[in-house]
């Protein structure tokens, strides 16, 4: 199932992705009151039921995505995690990890649903891109081990976990602003509850039509079932938490000159049995959401 939140003229609303439409679910199913609490009350397995048994009841004109979960309670982000990654860090001060990921946090609102525009910020002209898989938990659990990991995600998502690159160089070693300006990433179009039970998936990151990334989930330093226990050590995961796990080589900051975003582009990732994410960028100050 492809598990999604949507915006009509009069309401925000989750649904089922299908034959290019949306079944509404929150219609059917009136006591549970987004995706959030869908995970938390397990009733995933009727909602798929609900959507298997009826056509869309919003066509591809009634509606815009909105992010894939309402209001995750936390969106943890690694850092370095295909091979190549470390490579391009040479030269900067920077130590490859030997046995633990790298990890951040960001804001929800520093992500934009599918089709709508990521912002250049007037304080920048280096946001850049980073296409990512984004990892869904569907069960709560602290101290996961990582034998039992899979059966606390409940599906993957796509990711731009973007930059503002010049603001994650103002102090030393401080990331979080150039990580969290407003709709500087984005996520979508919808949370694919088999795309994770798949051996391999492949990501690919165009600019344009440009390809600018392209590798594959079983070259992770950390898979996901390691980052699920590993994160789980120290905070307790909950349904509807996302992590984001990692951009292969190719952002826009390691080409020479570095090659940012910029108004008028068009950003695309794709993931293999999962669908395509795309956002026009515009300048903030122009932006119409």
């Amino acid at each position: 199932m492809k598990l999604t939140r949507f915006r009509t003229r009069t309401r925000v609303g989750f649904g089922a992705f299908v034959a290019g439409g949306i079944v509404d679910l929150g219609a059917r199913m009136a006591t549970i009151p987004g995706v959030r609490a869908l995970l938390k009350t397990g009733a995933l397995d009727l909602a798929a039921d609900v959507a298997a048994r009826h056509g869309p009841d919003l066509g591809p004109d009634d509606f815009s995505f909105e992010l894939p979960v309402d209001e995750p309670g936390k969106i943890v982000c690694v850092g370095v995690n295909y091979p190549e990654r470390h490579d391009e860090y040479k030269g900067e001060g920077y130590k490859a990890p030997v046995t633990k990921p790298s990890l951040f946090l960001r804001t929800t609102a520093s992500f934009a649903p599918h089709g709508q525009p990521l912002w250049l910020p007037p304080e920048s002209v280096e946001l850049d891109y980073e296409g990512e898989i984004a990892v869904i938990i569907g069960v709560e659990g602290r101290r996961i081990p990582m034998e039992s990991a899979a059966a606390h995600i409940v599906g993957v998502s796509i990711a731009n976990e973007g930059s503002v690159r010049d603001w994650m160089k103002q102090s030393n070693r401080q990331i979080t602003p150039g990580k969290n300006f407003d709709a500087s990433g984005s996520m979508g179009p919808w949370i694919d509850t088999e795309a994770a039970k798949l051996p391999s998936l492949s990501l690919k990151t165009w600019v344009s039509d440009e390809l600018r990334q392209s590798d594959t989930t079983d070259r992770l330093i950390y898979s996901f079932e390691y980052l699920i226990s590993y994160i789980s050590t120290f905070t307790r995961l909950h349904p509807g938490d996302i992590i984001l796990t990692g951009t292969p080589t190719g952002a826009g900051v390691r080409f020479d000159p570095p090659r940012f975003l910029k108004v008028g582009d068009v950003l695309r990732i794709d993931v293999s049995g999962v669908g395509s994410l795309q956002n026009p960028v515009v300048a903030e100050q122009d932006r119409t959401r």
